[in-house]
C-alpha cells in the first residue's frame, strides 16, 4: 500500500510515519515544518527507497498537484494544533485546517484517490452534555479550532458521499508523548526551567481531561488501515480516540514538579473565566466514550491518563534537556 501522510514531520505524524515504515508500507510525507521537524523523520531519511519527503505548504496548489505520487490512502494530519491561539488568530486556524483539508480533498477528487483517515479532535463536542461523550453527541464547538475541525469533518463526509471516497474520522483526546512541542506538559516544563520556584497555571487547575500516550494513539491509527480493502465502498466511520479515565491540570502540575525534583515550587492559578477555564474556548471537562472503537477494532489504551503524563514528562525532559 502507498500512503501519503500530511503533517508527517509533526509530533503525531512522525510517529505514524515510523510505524508505517516498520510495517513495510511505501510512505510519502508532506509538511511545511511550521510545527514539525526533519529531525523527527530520521527513519524516513534512512529508508529513502520507501519513504520520500516534500517540504511545501498545502495551502498552495502546486504543493500536492505537482507530486508524481498517487497514494492508495491519505492520513491527513496537517493542521495548526494550537487551540488557545485559534482564539487570537482565527484566520490562521481557518487556513491551516479548513483550507488545507479542502486542498487535500480536491487532490483526492482529481487523482481519483479513494481512502482518507482524518485526525479530528474532541474539541468538536465543546462543553459536552454527557460525559463520557460518545460519537453521536451533538457537535457544538466552543473554540475556533474545534469549529475548524468540525467543518473539516463535514467536508470530508460530503466528499465521501459525492465522490465515493472512503473516510475514517478519528476524534482525538489530548495526545501526549515524545516529540510533542506544545500542550500543558511542554509548557509546564519550560516554565519551570525558567523559574523553578513558581509555576503559573492557566485556569483554576480543576480542568479535567483525558490524555492518551502516543504509542497507544499510533496503534489505533494503524489498526484503522484494516478497514480499507479493494472491495470497500461508501465507508464512513467516526471513532473517538482517547483514554478511559481523566486527570486534572492540578495533578499534572504536581507530577511535572515531582519528576523535575522541584519540591518547593509554588503553584499559582490564573483562571480566565468565572468558572475556572484557562482561556476563551477552553473545554473544562473532557472524557470520551471509546466503546465503539474497542468493539469494532479491538483497540484499547495500555497506559492510563496518569501513566501517560508521567511517561511524557520523562520523554520530554530527556529530549529537551538531556536529563
Amino acid at each position: 500500500m502507498r500512503i501519503l501522510v500530511t503533517g508527517g514531520a509533526g509530533f503525531i505524524g512522525s510517529h505514524l510515519t515510523d510505524r508505517l515504515l516498520d510495517r513495510g508500507f511505501d510512505v510519502y510525507v508532506i509538511d511545511n515544518l511550521s510545527s514539525g521537524s526533519i529531525k523527527n523523520l530520521s527513519k524516513c531519511v534512512s529508508q529513502s527507497n520507501r519513504c520520500r519527503i516534500k517540504i511545501c505548504d498545502l495551502k498552495n496548489d502546486d504543493c500536492l498537484f505537482n507530486i508524481d505520487y498517487t497514494p492508495d490512502l491519505i492520513y491527513h494530519l496537517a493542521a495548526n494544533p494550537d487551540v488557545r491561539a485559534s482564539y487570537q488568530d482565527p484566520q490562521t486556524s481557518f487556513n491551516e485546517n479548513i483550507l488545507v483539508t479542502f486542498k487535500v480533498l480536491e487532490f483526492m477528487r482529481k487523482r481519483n484517490i479513494k481512502n482518507i483517515i482524518f485526525t479530528s479532535s474532541s474539541t468538536v463536542y465543546g462543553d459536552a452534555i454527557k460525559i463520557p461523550t460518545s460519537e453521536d453527541h451533538p457537535i457544538k464547538p466552543i473554540s475556533i479550532y474545534g469549529a475548524c475541525k468540525a467543518a473539516s469533518e463535514i467536508m470530508i463526509q460530503t466528499y465521501s458521499r459525492l465522490y465515493k471516497i472512503n473516510s475514517v474520522i478519528l476524534r482525538l483526546a489530548n495526545i501526549i508523548g515524545s516529540r510533542s512541542t506544545h500542550g500543558v506538559i511542554y509548557d509546564f516544563i519550560n516554565k519551570l526551567r525558567k523559574n523553578p520556584e513558581v509555576l503559573e497555571v492557566l485556569g483554576d487547575g480543576m480542568q479535567k481531561k483525558s490524555y492518551l500516550y502516543i504509542d497507544d494513539t499510533i496503534k489505533a491509527m494503524e489498526m484503522t488501515i484494516d478497514l480499507f480493502n479493494e472491495d470497500v465502498e461508501g465507508l464512513e466511520k467516526v471513532y473517538n480516540l482517547g483514554n478511559e479515565d481523566w486527570i486534572t491540570v492540578k495533578e499534572i502540575a504536581e507530577i511535572v514538579i515531582k519528576e523535575m525534583n522541584l519540591g518547593d515550587t509554588k503553584i499559582i492559578y490564573k483562571p480566565y473565566t468565572s468558572d475556572g477555564r484557562g482561556w476563551p474556548g477552553d473545554v473544562k471537562f473532557m472524557l470520551l466514550d471509546i466503546e465503539k472503537i474497542k468493539k469494532e477494532l479491538g483497540w484499547r489504551p495500555e497506559k492510563s491518563s496518569r501513566e501517560a503524563v508521567i511517561a511524557t514528562v520523562k520523554d520530554l525532559l530527556k529530549e529537551l534537556f538531556n536529563t
